[in-house]
């Protein structure tokens, strides 16, 4: 029997090979750029400093090998070589911008060009070469500072063979991020590149087509990736920014999806400015998401429903955002996590209630672990998700979302003195019998959540699954755990005689989680996911455990600021970005 999807993979490895040999033997034309490029893209001076020290920090590994360049490493990964062969590092560089910058920059862009600019190696895809051609043009000026002509004239015959080779193969590239990616490129050559403009306007319109299918009507993506979405959002502005550079005007599908996407991400962006990390996103990289906000220029309030599925409740200094939806299914749910009625929380500056987040880059049981309900501040039922991770593809090793929440019914209402969440899900319906429901309420000056969650076993075949399931345990209940995972810069104990947690953070201030009593509060060791991290930093978590014996069991837990804690607290502790990052593997 014929495998699909990996004779499809191997018929477009073969047509970008195939692609960039031929792209790469045509003649060059392109002598310079229609106009100086102006750069959109934002570096991290701290990260530019460790790659000119020859610490070199991609998809989760730190390699130290100051006495080699970025293509004498011995590359771990495919995740790796594709961070390397993006050249999104060269903005970390351009943010240092001295001298030592610059050689460094120029001397690894002009070896890619002799090692890989025949068409040959790992980077010739249609989304790593848009991602590649947006960091060579915004950093233009930069790197060709003080070259001779002969390197210039090499720069500019491999922006016009990858341009070719993009205008051929972007339809290659999957829906979605990717394909995003792969189009901006080509309408930035096109637009900057002399004599390249005929390649811009096919990509312009069918930039335009996947903004119509791909960006829901409420501005979302299939994935539900919050820091995916932001990604993409970024894109489409710079994307916008050219044709307005260039005198051209922007598809009203385009900026359409922009003026959707814009109030999403604000329902999204917590407290303190970073994005809620749910279905493989992280909180974003710093700085992105309000430069991308003051550059789309959309006003727009968030919304007061869900937000590509997301409810918002905010009071105060305190934000919470929830999983509100079905989780992501098919294609888009390969980095889906079982996260349904999920919630963070974030004071002011310092998040609090957190979910453990993507363990993408620390290996595949991390990467199963992170996307699993237990992971997740959430209930749990008998130690099972209330989705499932599908058998590996054969040959891409992607394991899809599958027997998750089927129908999430939610309410958004006022609440006296705050504002009301209530969900539901039937994740453990089939399994169990058991529908959970979720109210959340916070007050409006945000020193306070109630949370209730119910597990309820409401029709006659869901009373009788769950007398089975009872049955199976030997009728001494079924156990139940609802986690809050704490930031690891929270530091949690255990108060009044083990009835109540008491956290501190950073910022001074003190939050207290109390339960109504009826089942056990434990805090145990838990951990936090980050992709720009060596390895899962310790944290803590607080597990309220009980079990159930009857068609309903409810429990009552809140989370509030301390009564000596300040309305306003001065939260002047800074953070080292490069924190942890102090185990590297040499070569």
């Amino acid at each position: 029997m014929f495998n699909i999807p990996g004779l499809t993979a191997r018929k477009e490895r073969f047509l970008n090979r195939w692609h960039a040999r031929a792209a790469t033997r045509t003649p060059a034309q392109v002598k310079g750029f229609v106009s100086s490029p102006e750069p959109r893209t934002i570096g991290s001076y701290a990260r530019g400093r460790q790659l000119i020290a020859g610490n070199y920090l991609f998809a989760g590994t730190l390699i130290n090998a100051p006495d080699r360049t970025l293509w004498q490493l011995e590359v771990p990964d495919a995740a790796y070589a594709a961070d390397l062969q993006g050249f999104a590092w060269l903005d970390d560089l351009a943010a240092v911008g001295d001298g030592a910058a610059r050689q460094v920059a120029q001397r690894w862009l002009w070896d890619w060009i002799g090692l890989y600019g025949k068409g040959r190696g790992p980077g010739w895809t249609p989304d790593l070469t848009g991602r590649r051609l947006i960091r060579w043009i915004n950093h233009a000026l930069f790197c060709l500072r003080g070259q001779e002509s002969d390197q210039s004239r090499a720069f500019y015959r491999s922006l016009e063979q990858q341009t070719r080779f993009l205008s051929r193969r972007w339809h290659g590239a999957a829906p979605g991020l990717p394909r995003f990616e792969a189009l901006t490129g080509l309408i930035y050559a096109g637009l900057a590149l002399e004599g390249q403009e005929a390649l811009a306007d096919p990509a312009i319109k069918a930039l335009a087509r996947e903004c119509r299918t791909q960006i829901d009507a409420e501005g979302g993506l299939p994935t539900r990736n919050p820091e995916e979405l932001l990604a993409v959002f970024t894109l489409l502005t710079w994307a916008a920014a050219a044709l307005s550079d260039a005198g051209r005007s922007t598809p009203k599908d385009h900026l359409a999806a922009i003026s959707r996407i814009a109030p999403t991400l604000r329902s999204l962006r917590h407290a303190d400015g970073g994005l809620a990390r749910f279905h493989g996103g992280g909180r974003g990289l710093e700085g992105w998401l309000d430069h991308a906000l003051a550059a789309a220029r959309v006003r727009t309030s968030p919304s007061e429903g869900l937000s590509m599925g997301y409810a918002r409740l905010s009071g105060g200094r305190t934000s919470v955002v929830i999983d509100a939806a079905v989780p992501p299914s098919g294609a888009a749910s390969g980095n889906a996590h079982a996260s349904t009625l999920a919630f963070e929380l974030t004071s002011g500056r310092r998040p609090l209630v957190v979910n453990c987040g993507s363990g993408a880059s620390f290996g595949l049981e991390w990467r199963r672990a992170g996307r699993a309900t237990p992971s997740h501040s959430a209930l749990c039922l008998g130690g099972y998700s209330s989705a499932r991770l599908s058998e590996p593809d054969r040959h891409t090793g992607r394991e899809a979302l599958i027997d998750g929440p089927t129908h999430v019914p939610v309410e958004m209402s006022s609440a006296g003195d705050g504002i009301r969440f209530q969900g539901g899900h039937n994740g453990y319906v089939r399994s169990h019998g058991l529908t959970l429901a979720r109210t959340l309420e916070l007050t409006l000056d945000g020193r306070g959540l109630a949370g209730e969650d119910m597990l309820l076993a409401l029709e006659d075949i869901e009373k009788r699954r769950f007398d089975k399931a009872l049955d199976l345990a030997g009728l001494k209940g079924l156990r139940f755990d609802i986690r809050f995972h704490l930031h690891p810069d929270v530091d949690a104990t255990l108060d009044l005689g083990g009835a109540a947690v008491s956290m501190a953070l950073k910022s001074g201030e003190i939050w207290v989680f109390r339960h109504d009593g009826t089942h056990n509060l434990s805090l145990e060791p838990g951990a936090y996911l980050e992709t720009t991290r060596l390895k899962p930093r310790a944290a803590q978590q607080i597990v309220l455990s009980g079990m159930a014996f009857t068609y309903a069991t409810r429990v009552r837990w809140s989370l509030s600021k301390a009564q000596e804690t300040a309305i306003g607290v001065r939260d002047l502790s800074m953070d080292d970005p490069l924190a942890d990052n102090t185990e590297p593997d040499e070569q």
